[in-house]
């Protein structure tokens, strides 16, 4: 099917409540990498900073506007709110998708609508107002764009490894390790011994039918000492 023409340039700044200087920032900020030759001409790197500047912003106002709340709390927080479905959200609220510069093969298969892209995209737009005017400028556009999703529910957590990976991103830290340290039982039954790897953290282990199960109970018992899920009861059963 064929498509109209893109709207102009500027209902987006509208949207996102900026002008910019360097209009080419813009452009770039919305230049996926199937639309070039170079990956470093796609929006990839602003969106690296993008994520930075986000993560700052929103710490801070989580810092401000929840006094009452402990650091497990805050960064619950922070996770839900940077969190890619998150900044896809805010993306689909900017009316990004019909500005994006797509290759043909990501346009006929829906990139403007897919989650991970308008994600991305969201936070290279962030990276390149930054550059544009500012470490100011940019947060500004976080507080407008984000700060009515602070108050709403947060989503329930899918599961615990998920929910620590999106924890230590939230913190800026790498991507959870996850370690067989050891077995017991019989070998018809064995029961895995697992610890998970976390930098700047000491080391936690749990044990599980198998290893899948080992790690999400794992990163259960890492999640509940650092305060950020509620100790489950005794009769609570292991995450299938």
């Amino acid at each position: 099917m064929a498509r109209g023409p893109k709207p102009p340039v500027e209902a987006l700044e509208v949207a996102i409540g900026h002008i910019f200087v360097k209009r080419d920032l813009l452009k770039h900020a919305l230049t996926h990498v199937s639309a070039i030759q170079k990956r470093t001409e796609s929006y990839q790197r602003l969106e690296f900073l993008g994520d930075r500047v986000l993560g700052l912003a929103v710490a801070a106002m989580l810092y401000e506007l929840f006094p009452a709340s402990e650091e497990g709390d805050l960064s619950r927080r922070l996770a839900a709110l940077v969190r890619k479905e998150t900044c896809a959200e805010v993306a689909r609220d900017w009316d990004v998708g019909p500005h994006l510069r797509l290759g043909a093969g990501e346009s006929a298969t829906g990139g403007r609508q897919k989650t991970a892209i308008l994600g991305d995209a969201c936070e290279a737009i962030i990276g390149a107002v930054y550059l544009d005017a500012g470490y100011e400028a940019a947060r500004d556009l976080v507080v407008r764009s984000f700060s009515k999703r602070m108050a709403e529910p947060k989503r329930p957590l899918q599961d615990a490894k998920t929910s620590l990976q999106e924890w230590a991103q939230g913190r800026g830290l790498p991507a959870p390790v996850y370690r067989e340290v050891g077995r017991s039982g019989p070998a018809h039954a064995p029961l895995f011994i697992i610890g998970v790897v976390v930098e700047g953290f000491e080391l936690i282990s749990a044990t599980g039918a198998s290893k899948r199960v080992a790690e999400q109970s794992v990163a259960r018992a890492f999640l509940e000492r650092e305060g950020v899920l509620p100790t489950a009861p005794l009769t609570e059963g292991l995450e299938s």
